[in-house]
């Protein structure tokens, strides 16, 4: 696949118009809209939009192919001639349009959107969009939802078709939140339209719509799994075998590593993975690899990042330094394990883009003695995080201490 230049030259001009179309077809366009499909010599789209438009279409059609990018390649092999792709709504929210912008610059599009499927639910349900959260399931893990769970919030989610609003009623039921009450928005804005409303817990309706959008609005149980937003979730939500970097250290931790929008972390000797899903908890934006060496923690961490509705993080089953090998690089690496073995360290700074961050932690005293060589050696931040914990001493209270943990930050000039 190949990108076009983002420079407009005077011999190509805007030859590509994206029109947003709704389920009412052309009875929803303009004029404009209307008159640019009938004389476009080549239209492209899903086979519903060129079924919806066909009265108007004179031209060729072209149906999306399978994969996407084979047809990403043909929109762009008639660069200069006149081209009309329909989309759903607006084609740059979760539109056709976000992807090929990265290949088409905007000097060469005609973009005529149409309400998207959050507007028009939005509306039917009165809901304010701007203090609304909208997700979109289509085609991917529907875990996705955890984070946003939280009381008296109100959640637009876009499912994959007729199966998804069932989907998402049993995972609000079986994370404790079956009171929520769920909205099925079908075919809006068209003939079927249909809206149902149920709550997660009695939730039965059949035969919906592959085209449907659901509203949630949040209710809790007491056993309900809320995910906090700040750094520092409670250990007891993960699950682990005492291979964990502990809630207070990881808050520490996290804002050592410092996550800006679009980074990415390795996660060296992860664990239970709790740095490296806290970190992508922070920003939908960011991503993180973490490594581990045994099976059953990479098992475990993928079963808690799917807990925590980040799916996407990757995992690579290996020990370091060798695992390490051919990974994307990273913006910022924490090593929490396995970081006094030869070459882990070493591998790890070479690796670091410039500006990037790297955090270490040490609890063995040979891990700690390699942390004081490196910050004489190289600078950074060196902090003594000491943590002691209430507990019983006979018929008293008393304070526990846990382990002294060492840790190093630092900056690759």
């Amino acid at each position: 696949m190949r990108a076009l230049p983002m420079a407009e030259t005077p011999s190509v001009q805007r030859w590509l118009t994206l029109i947003g179309i709704g389920e009412d077809g052309p009875a929803g366009l303009g004029d404009e809209a209307k008159r640019l499909i009938a004389s476009a010599p080549m239209v492209f789209g899903g086979a519903r939009h060129i079924e919806l438009m066909q009265p108007l279409i004179t031209g060729e059609v072209q149906t999306w192919l399978s994969p996407f990018e084979k047809s990403v390649d043909a929109v762009l092999a008639l660069r200069g001639k006149p081209t009309v792709v329909l989309a759903s709504g607006d084609p740059f929210f979760y539109g056709v349009g976000a992807t090929l912008s990265r290949h088409i610059p905007a000097s060469e599009m005609m973009v005529i959107p149409a309400p998207s499927s959050f507007s028009l639910a939005a509306s039917r349900l009165g809901w304010p969009l701007q203090d609304v959260t909208t997700l979109s399931l289509h085609g991917r893990p529907i875990d996705l939802i955890r984070p946003h769970l939280h009381p008296g919030r109100k959640i637009l989610a876009l499912t994959s078709d007729g199966e998804g609003p069932a989907a998402l009623a049993a995972l609000l039921l079986a994370t404790g939140f079956g009171q929520s009450t769920l909205t099925v928005l079908e075919a809006l804005g068209g003939p079927q339209e249909k809206v149902s409303q149920q709550k997660a817990v009695d939730f039965a309706l059949g035969d919906i719509n592959d085209l449907n959008i659901c509203g949630i609005e949040v209710k809790a149980d007491e056993s309900a799994r809320i995910l906090p937003v700040i750094a520092g979730l409670a250990d007891e939500l993960f699950e682990h075998d005492g291979q964990i970097t502990k809630r207070e250290i990881r808050a520490m931790t996290l804002s050592a590593l410092a996550p800006r929008r679009g980074e990415l972390l390795w996660d060296i000797g992860a664990g239970s993975g709790s740095i490296g899903i806290e970190w992508m908890l922070a920003d939908p934006s960011l991503r993180a690899i973490a490594i581990e060496a045994s099976s059953e923690r990479a098992a475990r961490i993928r079963r808690n990042a799917s807990n925590f509705g980040v799916p996407g993080l990757t995992i690579v089953e290996g020990e370091a330094p060798g695992a390490l090998a051919g990974l994307a690089t990273p913006d910022a690496i924490f090593i929490g394990g396995g970081g006094s073995d030869a070459g882990v360290l070493d591998v790890a700074i070479s690796q670091l883009k410039s500006g990037g961050r790297l955090v270490a932690n040490a609890v063995t005293t040979q891990m700690e003695a390699i942390l004081l060589i490196e910050h004489a050696r190289r600078g950074g931040s060196l902090v003594r995080i000491d943590i002691a914990r209430a507990a019983p001493v006979g018929r008293m209270t008393g304070w526990r201490p846990a382990m002294p943990v060492t840790q190093w930050s630092w900056i690759k000039p």
